[in-house]
Formats: structure tokens, sequence, C-alpha cells
């Protein structure tokens, strides 16, 4: 099960991800992505403290949106990964394309 809230602070948007990211639900993943990039969004944090589980499909949303928050000069940055979690990240070349901090504090610095 998934749960995703969207909170908006001054000059960027947290996405908080509590749960599994499966196959199942990663579509809800894809569509909170693709709303805050519809209202120009240029800041996304996504807080992945309580983010149990990423299947390949929950990382194939994140790899969707590479090209083009470069593009659009979209900064986004993932923190709170469980080290199992990461260890996906890590596997598949991830953490050499995206951002990933340990903090929200150090994810802020990022932005």
């Amino acid at each position: 099960m998934l749960e995703i809230k969207i909170i908006k602070e001054e000059k960027y948007s947290i996405l908080h991800l509590e749960g599994e990211v499966d196959a199942s639900n990663s579509v809800e993943l894809d569509s909170s992505i693709q709303g805050l990039l519809e209202e120009g969004e240029s800041g996304i944090l996504v807080d992945a403290c309580h983010l149990e589980y990423i299947s390949s499909a929950g990382l194939g949303v994140f790899m969707s949106y590479l090209e083009d928050f470069q593009e659009r000069n979209i900064k986004l940055v993932i923190y709170g990964l469980k080290e199992k979690v990461f260890q996906v990240f890590v596997i598949l070349g991830l953490d050499k394309l995206m951002d990933i901090k340990n903090t929200k504090e150090e994810a802020l610095e990022e932005l």
C-alpha cells in the first residue's frame, strides 16, 4: 500500500511517500509528479523516510521524468531512503543520475 502526500512550501513541494511503490500503484506516483509539473513546480523534494519498498515500476516513474526535469530546469531531490531501498537505486545506477541525500536539510541545500 502507498500513501502520497504533497506538502507545499514557499519555494518547493515535498512529495511524502509512505509504504510501498509497486506496479499496482506506481501510476499514483506518476500522476502526483505530473501534477507538480503542470503546476510549474521548480523544486521537488521526495521524502522517502517511510518508503519501505520500491519496485522497478516505481523506479521507472522517476526515470521517465529525468529528461523532463533537466529540460525544464526542475530540481528533484530524494531524501531519507532506508538502506535496503537505497541499494535498489545503487544497483540500477540511479544514485549517479539522481540527487539522493540522507536528510531534509541536505536535500534543501541542493535546491
